[in-house]
């Protein structure tokens, strides 16, 4: 069973930056597709960012594109969301997911597995 955990979110300040952490314990992420999410008040989830285990593509939500990168670090077992120039609009709960069984860079409801979430707070 893999457990997936976000961290790194919080309040920060418009034009700011955050690092969200996704980390999974007990379960290695090389070769596992993961998905970053989010989920503002009242609105529908969203796909923001996706990294393939096979290739190493990425994909960005245009919302998101140019402000936001993410990456992975095999020894630390771990995606990053390096999340820049944070705009009030970025507030929301982010999730991380994970896309087991192809290990593609994919955006879909039916992920496999998915974290609680870490609340992401853009505000003066």
């Amino acid at each position: 069973q893999l457990q997936l955990v976000e961290s790194g979110g919080g309040l920060v300040q418009p034009g700011g930056s955050l690092r969200l952490s996704c980390t999974a314990s007990k379960f290695t992420l090389d070769y596992v597709g993961i998905a970053w999410f989010r989920q503002a008040p009242g609105k529908e989830r969203e796909g923001v960012s996706c990294i393939s285990g096979t290739d190493g593509s990425t994909y960005y939500a245009d919302s998101v594109k140019g402000r936001f990168t993410i990456s992975r670090d095999h020894a630390k077992n771990t995606v990053f969301l390096q999340m820049n120039s944070l705009e009030p609009e970025d507030t929301a709960v982010y999730y991380c997911a994970a896309d087991v069984h192809s290990g593609n860079c994919a955006i879909y409801s039916g992920m496999d597995y998915w974290g609680e979430g870490t609340l992401v707070t853009v505000s003066s």
